[in-house]
């Protein structure tokens, strides 16, 4: 694969995940450490992206504010959109972190009256600007990679939730294999958020679907709701379409 191939592939991977492991890259793309680390060099000399220790952010996840980089935003608004409906007075509502929950957060009717847990700093930014709508940062240590908290602290007191819903995002969802993630720590996150809620919604850009990562999350039959930002009817949703689980 050429340089030009592989800094292509490495920035999809980038704009689908919002992150990348340089070993999982040297795996994808059968080559060495060394020419990953150089891949990643050039790209970040080329503004494209952030570089973390062991791999790279997108660079719009690093922050709230400017979103002008972030990666299918028109999606991502029109995902918003349709998940906002699901959220109900009185409601205690725990979400996870990511561009999609952040511009979920946005389009908040201004009235509501609801309880927000959340492990993401910069979901609770964007909730503190609603006078009615109490938020609980879940405390633990922070994940520079995803961006949310995480670790024991924070696996107890979300166990400790009775949320009436979870609010979502996802690396990778699969007809046959659920939910996965590539994050060990972020996979047992994820796993205690869902435990935690009566139901789930799943807020995913169509271009995530039909991709496997390695660690399970869940299963589809264990999810709630589904929101992307095809039509509801539209058929490469067939799949998806199980018992128990609503296509939005």
């Amino acid at each position: 694969m050429l340089k030009k191939e592989r800094h292509e592939f490495i920035m999809r991977q980038i704009h689908l995940h919002n992150r990348v492991l340089s070993a999982d890259l040297v795996q994808l793309l059968a080559v060495s450490e060394d020419t990953i680390r150089r891949d990643l060099q050039e790209l970040f000399e080329a503004n494209k992206l952030h570089k973390v220790h062991g791999g790279a952010l997108s660079k719009s996840y690093q922050t709230t504010y400017d979103d002008s980089d972030v990666y299918a935003r028109d999606a991502k608004k029109i995902i918003a959109r349709k998940a906002i409906p699901l959220i109900r007075e009185g409601m205690v509502i725990l979400t996870g972190g990511g561009t999609t929950i952040i511009e979920m957060m946005k389009q908040l009717p201004e009235n509501l009256h609801a309880t927000f847990f959340t492990i993401s700093p910069f979901v609770a930014i964007e909730l503190a600007k609603y006078v009615n709508i109490e938020v609980v940062l879940v405390g633990g240590l922070f994940s520079q990679n995803s961006q949310v908290t995480y670790g024991s602290s924070a696996i107890n007191q979300l166990s400790e939730i009775r949320a009436d819903l979870c609010l979502m995002g996802t690396n990778a969802i699969h007809p046959e294999d659920g939910l996965t993630d590539v994050d060990w720590e972020i996979n047992h996150l994820k796993k205690t958020m869902l435990k935690s809620s009566a139901k789930t919604a799943i807020l995913c850009i169509s271009e995530k679907m039909n991709i496997s990562s390695r660690l399970k999350v869940a299963s589809l039959d264990t999810i709630s709701y589904l929101v992307t930002e095809l039509s509801s009817t539209d058929e490469k949703l067939d799949k998806y379409r199980v018992k128990n689980l609503q296509i939005m």
